[in-house]
């Protein structure tokens, strides 16, 4: 199967997602589906595709044999389906984590047990949620690898490959940290021009307190 752009992820992710929590809303609208890939919460990074976008995902995703169009009992609008089970025999458990790895990216197994567990509908303890993710990153055909811990990282994390090998740069060494550079001395005209500005806010203040002084006279 060929990589699977940034687009398709997040309309694949979005069929997996909406099918597992809100089962009597699925399959898609084009419309929903839009929607879905759009929403500001469970989504990182959050985007606003277009219409055409979606459409375009949803529809390379059916070359891939990865999305089916179907149609409503008397309805006319064409809905979408994921059909990734179709192609990998996976759990209820096993697909919630593909999918939120779909939609948010790297993640530790704390991160996912916690986001996965509402389209799981409850998940077990974090080792059992661990060992579930290394058994998907082994085989011929892996759907995960893992990004070790280390290199200033605290836990590992999983990334799904989907769209191919990450890149190199989420295992490579982080930056070091943050220095602040001081900051330079202003030059001599830049002193000048604030001293002017100060001075013509002081005149203005002076002026201000002069006019009031008069106004408040002719109440006395």
């Amino acid at each position: 199967m060929n990589p699977l752009s940034f687009p398709e992820t997040r309309v694949l992710g979005c069929l997996i997602e909406k099918e597992l929590t809100v089962p009597d809303y699925y399959p898609l609208t084009l419309n929903s589906l839009v929607t879905a890939c759009n929403q500001t919460t469970n989504r990182e990074p959050v985007v606003a595709f277009e219409e055409r976008t979606v459409q375009e995902a949803v529809d390379a995703l059916r070359e891939k044999k990865l999305a089916t169009v179907v149609f409503g009992a008397g309805s006319r609008a064409q809905k979408y389906r994921h059909d990734f089970l179709d192609r990998y025999e996976l759990s209820r458990r096993e697909l919630a984590l593909i999918g939120v790895l779909l939609l948010r990216g790297p993640q530790t197994p704390g991160e996912l047990r916690q986001r996965a567990e509402r389209m799981a509908g409850g998940l077990p303890g974090l080792p059992e949620v661990e060992a579930c993710l290394d058994e998907l990153a082994r085989g011929d055909a892996p759907l995960l690898r893992t990004i070790p811990a280390g290199l200033g990282r605290k836990e590992k994390r999983y990334v799904h490959l989907l769209s191919g090998e990450p890149p190199e740069s989420l295992f490579a060494t982080p930056t070091a940290a943050y220095v602040p550079v001081p900051a330079a001395e202003p030059a001599p005209s830049q002193i000048e021009e604030l001293k002017g500005e100060i001075a013509a806010l002081q005149e203005e203040v002076r002026e201000l307190r002069a006019a009031f002084e008069t106004f408040r006279k002719q109440f006395e």
